[in-house]
């Protein structure tokens, strides 16, 4: 059977068994991380968690709490950063992105997980199936399994002062911002087949949207299904933003005039942070809706976050760029029980060979003790 097959329960089939032949009713497990004292051998873990949002910190969560020596690498940059507030997560509508986190954190660090912050640049796969995850300061650190759970870096339209309003007044998920500018004159920019379904889901939060026609001018078509919504169509190319008193209040446009808005709405590409996936050899695949590459992902089983390779497993929004808070800490919890039940199976297999190969040696020992007398 190919190493990188990958069983219908999710498990990867040809994972690492275990390094630690003297252990074998926990034979994956170390007792603790590797002293650093020992500086010719990298700290262990049975899991390595790189990233440290909602996915990668449930994920750990979860783990630690299957009694499992965790540490979790975060590089500080969140995809939810710039947002002041996330919305739509029960228990945490309204709560700071930022506080969100660092409550998660300590929930990790409460059951024993270690969080290092740092950037995970690269992993290597080992000759015993485990994995040296590289870190951008030098350190290494080795790992039974990985969880990846970097998430997405949102790619925007090239128009200048986005990205300063970006998850203020410039935005792109009505679930997420809907309720904050409900009522308020919004834009659509219209850069590719995905805006007038745009104009249409925000119509649901306003009457009182625009489309402006910038590179992708709607057809005949299209601008009657507007106008049965009563979207509005303005004509032109947007050159920039209006902002007063930090705060967006319209787009200027190429022929000199502006058009008034409270909120711009914009479709960024997200594209995965795979950088760790693809020096394992997992590349990050193109998404298309509406005929048009809107992100990348790396593929994955939808139920577990297994990937291709033995050993590895994705979370939240590297595998899944739609999924929403929510569902990218969901995401992470049902990896984390993959993984769990993944190094079960190999402890359990591996305290079998042990006993088998006891009971061998027994048999011999009994057999060479029969012939001489």
């Amino acid at each position: 059977m190919d190493e990188e097959h990958v069983a219908p329960t999710g498990r990867a089939v040809g994972a690492e068994q275990s390094d630690r032949p003297d252990r074998p009713d926990r034979p994956d497990r170390p007792d603790r991380p590797d002293r650093p004292d020992q500086p010719d051998q990298a700290e262990r873990y049975e899991v390595v968690v790189v990233g440290g949002g909602a996915a990668g910190l449930a994920g750990a969560l979860t783990l630690v709490r299957a009694r499992r020596s965790v540490l979790v690498i975060d590089s500080g940059s969140p995809r939810n950063g710039p947002a002041a507030h996330l919305h739509g997560y029960l228990g945490h509508d309204g709560a700071s992105p930022a506080d969100l986190l660092e409550r998660g954190r300590t929930e990790v660090a409460g059951y024993g997980g270690r969080i290092r912050s740092g950037t995970a640049v690269a992993a290597d796969r080992l000759p015993d199936g485990g994995f040296l995850v590289r870190c951008g300061d030098g350190s290494t650190v080795r790992a039974g399994r990985l969880l990846v759970a970097t998430g997405l870096v949102d790619e925007l339209p090239a128009l200048p002062g986005l990205g300063a309003r970006w998850g203020r007044d410039v935005l792109h998920c009505p679930y997420c911002h809907g309720w904050e500018v409900r009522d308020q004159p919004l834009a659509v920019l219209a850069d590719g087949p995905s805006a007038v379904r745009q104009a249409v889901l925000w119509r649901q939060w306003s009457e009182r949207i625009t489309l402006l026609a910038h590179t992708w001018p709607p057809t005949a078509e299209d601008r009657e299904l507007l106008a049965a919504r009563g979207v509005e169509v303005v004509e032109g190319e947007v050159t920039g933003l209006v902002v007063d008193d930090d705060r967006l209040t319209g787009v200027t446009l190429a022929d000199g005039s502006s058009a008034a808005c409270r909120a711009l709405v914009v479709a960024p590409v997200s594209a995965a942070r795979s950088g760790v996936l693809n020096s394992l050899g997992l590349s990050a695949d193109p998404v298309a809706r509406d005929g048009r590459v809107v992100g990348t992902s790396v593929a994955s089983d939808p139920a577990t976050g297994a990937t291709a390779l033995a050993g590895v497993w994705v979370a939240g929004n590297v595998a899944a760029p739609l999924e929403k808070l929510a569902g990218a800490a969901a995401h992470g919890v049902r990896a984390a029980v993959a993984i769990n039940t993944d190094l079960i199976e190999a402890q359990t297999w591996r305290a079998l060979e042990f006993r088998r190969a006891a009971e061998d040696r027994r048999a011999r020992r009994s057999g060479a003790v029969g012939r001489t007398n």
